[in-house]
């Protein structure tokens, strides 16, 4: 694992598996509950899919209300209830993930993303399915200093990943990406950092938008992000099970922007000021020591602004959907209007 990944060979051509359509595919979502999971689950149900959701005992079940789909109960930690959930399934797109960037037992986070990812796939294998989108991360990227967008050929490596979260998501692309190579029909696909309706946790970008609309963000650090609309990440899921080449990935992205540009599109929208004061990165890391040791290891509350979060923000994580675009028929769009509808949302759910 500490090597570096294999590039693909360029111009090669994997077959695709042929597509199931929305007449007769029957789809098992891992994740629906979440975020970028919910918006696969409606874009399916939208397309005409049958739906079946894995959902655990103790789920948020709010994002799927009013969602016509059977619900399994089931944990990625537990191989046997996946292998029945699965059961009957001809597509999977397994969404599900530990996003946290800061988590007080590592190995429960190993479990769910990378362990997760290997029997949702050997219960695949054992029922026969047809076809598996896994969804990974742009975090599994080689990103430069420079600022220069990474894409699906970028070198990286287990060792270039920063934090838990990362170092699982890479592992767990790799089991996928072996598997699309071992002859599984398994497509993986890059979401950048979605953003829009749904965020009910919220996820560390939600956060921002939380944040800011509680204009808790005094100041910014110079780094970067690529933000993509959530319904557009999902039909690009839809698209990588209808286009994607077996044991191939693919970056779904949409703009590359700083935080700095980020917050001022947020005060377009919101009215609120935008911050002025640039916080240095020697500054913004002992700010994450002391939030971690207090917020995170005395409160037992994941912190705002993590080691490994500041240490990730130190590279602008800008990156490329050509691949994408030229394949899966991809268009990166702006966005703007994600932003509005995560402020609405997030102002109408009392989170800020």
């Amino acid at each position: 694992m500490e090597g570096r990944a294999s590039p693909p060979v360029r111009g090669a051509r994997t077959p695709a598996a042929p597509p199931p359509t929305g007449n007769y595919l029957k789809a098992f979502v891992t994740g629906a509950t979440g975020f970028l999971g919910a918006h696969v689950a409606r874009v399916l149900a939208e397309q005409g899919a049958e739906l079946r959701l894995l959902v655990r005992s103790t789920s948020d079940l709010r994002n799927i209300e009013g969602l016509k789909a059977d619900r399994v109960t089931g944990d990625l930690r537990s191989p046997a209830s996946l292998e029945k959930a699965i059961a009957g399934c001809d597509t999977i797109f397994h969404v599900a993930a530990d996003y946290r960037l800061w988590v007080r037992d590592p190995e429960q986070m190993y479990r769910s993303n990378v362990e997760g990812t290997r029997a949702v796939l050997e219960a695949a294998r054992k029922a026969g399915v047809r076809r598996v989108v896994y969804t990974s991360s742009v975090a599994t990227m080689g990103f430069q200093s420079n600022g220069t967008a990474a894409d699906e050929d970028s070198p990286v490596a287990l060792a270039d990943m920063i934090g838990h979260y990362k170092r699982s998501k890479y592992m767990a692309e790799q089991i996928a990406l072996e598997a699309g190579r071992g002859g599984q029909h398994v497509v993986v696909v890059n979401p950048s950092t979605p953003v829009g309706e749904m965020d009910i946790k919220p996820t560390p970008t939600g956060r921002i938008v939380v944040d800011f609309l509680k204009k808790k963000f005094p100041a910014y650090v110079d780094t970067g992000l690529n933000l993509v609309d959530a319904t557009e990440c999902a039909r690009g899921h839809v698209a990588a099970l209808e286009k994607g080449r077996t044991g191939e990935r693919y970056v779904l992205g949409g703009e590359n922007l700083t935080l700095k540009q980020i917050l001022d599109k947020l005060a377009a929208i919101t009215g609120l000021p935008s911050p002025k004061v640039k916080v240095p990165y020697a500054l913004a890391l002992a700010t994450g020591v002391v939030d971690e040791m207090v917020t995170g290891w005395i409160r037992g509350r994941e912190p705002r602004a993590s080691i490994d979060a500041v240490r990730m923000g130190r590279k602008k994580m800008f990156v490329s959907s050509a691949k994408a675009e030229r394949e899966l028929g991809w268009q990166s769009v702006p966005v703007d209007g994600a932003l509005r509808r995560a402020v609405a949302w997030f102002r109408a759910k009392g989170y800020a």
